[in-house]
């Protein structure tokens, strides 16, 4: 349990790094793409070296976000949820140990009118497309299905109905772990970032938006993952991987969770 907590943790919470400034080269400029930041998002196009470790930081006032490029990406999207104003994001790689240089550092300006927006995109670790397994799956699942409400509840009993925990991944989980939407479609089986992965990612494609949320749960023992939906004009919380559980157990519960069960420390 506690190696599942430490795995999920080192990708989600920013550990402490010692960073030197480096000279970005006329090649690294054009790394940051802020064409859709009216949707809350930033695009990163950077040639990640094989076997150096690079990192992306988004910080906005005394909150940061610490993410792992991966090498062999043309391009990944990282949503800007802290709300409008200033962000400062920093592109880093590793140099020995924890010591880090900072290639290079932009600041933008978010000015969003809703909010929401930031909740139904393409992103890192909720990355869909149109073409996506899981997405083809969520229309055929809502075809006939009127309200927000209908979709939720069709997406919601089909990943609880469909999808596994899966305890030895949990037990064997890296830390640079990240969720796959098509192949936990595929498998049928995940840990709850996955679960929680795969609800986002099916919602947003039909346009509700949806927030991956990580922390702590007393229905759980350990560091944990579930999503809040935006339905009927608010957020509600949903957790599929305790569900899961509880609808294989024949116990009864019910779609939307108590708030106060949950502390969320970080929101994608």
């Amino acid at each position: 349990m506690r190696k599942l907590i430490l795995a999920i943790a080192a990708f989600v919470l920013f550990a402490s790094i010692h960073v030197t400034v480096a000279q970005a080269s006329a090649a690294e400029a054009a790394w940051l793409n802020i064409s859709n930041l009216d949707y809350g998002v930033v695009s990163i196009q950077y040639a990640v070296k094989a076997k150096v470790k690079t990192k992306l930081m988004i910080a906005k006032g005394q909150t940061t976000y610490t993410y792992n490029l991966i090498s062999g990406k043309t391009a990944e999207s990282f949503p800007l949820q802290l709300g409008n104003g200033a962000y400062t994001i920093s592109l880093l790689e590793n140099t020995a140990g924890n010591k880090y240089k900072l290639i290079s550092k932009e600041s933008v300006t978010l000015s969003l009118k809703d909010s929401k927006v930031v909740y139904l995109n393409s992103i890192q670790n909720i990355e869909w497309t149109s073409s996506s397994n899981a997405i083809i799956k969520a229309k055929e699942l809502t075809k006939n299905k009127k309200t927000d409400a209908e979709k939720v509840k069709a997406v919601y009993d089909y990943i609880i109905t469909n999808i596994n925990y899966d305890n030895q991944l949990a037990a064997n989980l890296s830390v640079d772990y990240l969720p796959n939407i098509d192949r936990t479609f595929k498998a049928k089986k995940d840990i709850c970032y996955g679960y929680a992965s795969l609800f986002a990612g099916m919602l947003r494609s039909l346009d509700i938006p949806t927030k991956l949320v990580m922390g702590q749960s007393t229905y759980v023992d350990v560091y944990h993952a579930w999503n809040e939906v935006y339905l009927n004009g608010k957020w509600v919380l949903i957790d599929t991987t305790v569900d899961a559980g509880w609808s294989k157990g024949n116990k009864k519960f019910e779609l939307i969770k108590d708030a106060a069960q949950y502390k969320a420390t970080k929101q994608y």
